[in-house]
């Protein structure tokens, strides 16, 4: 069940949110918090008793989040897999450019909590119905058999990585954030047919 929190107690965490995706875990003091959302910082340790812990369940709510858009789509019994396709590229990428620290924020803290973020990917994303019907897809002929780790790790990497080397790319191609977003939205279209060309015979 999900802990109902106080105002005060959402406004730490809308501030420490904030901070964690921007700065890291590292880089944040509970000072830079306590100044964020203007509660003294007594009271901060009161509510949540240590960064860690405040980290913690910032972390866990963050990558819920990040994961649930997806498992949502990818259960869905009506939609095809070629519409879960269409709908995961739409759904994340209008997530992410809407927090554009998110992708990294979660690649680099994975690392520090990575068997109850396993517990979800393993149970609702390889178990998932868009998994379930690759895997049918397969049987019938209509699709190449690989394992399908790499089908959803493909789908993930083309969605995600180029927020992570944006500033790469922003460089590069000589973008505002603007021209960025706007090739993000262009990748919408893109992806999922890519996807299909992949494993399509």
């Amino acid at each position: 069940m999900k802990k109902e929190y106080s105002e005060t107690e959402i406004k730490i965490k809308n501030a420490a949110k904030s901070l964690f995706l921007e700065r890291g875990y590292s880089a944040t003091t509970t000072r830079d918090i306590s100044r964020e959302s203007d509660i003294n910082l007594a009271l901060l340790n009161y509510y949540f008793t240590s960064k860690k812990k405040l980290f913690e369940i910032i972390m866990l709510e963050t990558f819920y989040d990040f994961i649930s858009k997806m498992v949502e789509v990818y259960n869905d019994e009506k939609s095809s897999l070629e519409e879960k396709l269409k709908l995961t590229s739409s759904k994340y990428i209008d997530m992410i450019i809407e927090e554009p620290h998110l992708p990294t924020f979660v690649v680099n803290e994975l690392k520090n909590n990575p068997s109850s973020i396993l517990k979800i990917l393993k149970g609702q994303i390889m178990e998932s119905k868009l998994v379930d019907q690759y895997n049918d897809g397969v049987k019938k002929g209509i699709y190449k058999k690989i394992d399908s780790i790499h089908f959803v790790t493909n789908i993930l990497s083309l969605i995600v990585f180029p927020f992570i080397s944006s500033p790469i790319i922003v460089k590069m191609k000589k973008f505002n954030r603007k021209e960025f977003n706007e090739m993000m939205y262009e990748r919408k279209k893109l992806i999922p047919e890519w996807i299909l060309k992949m494993i399509k015979k």
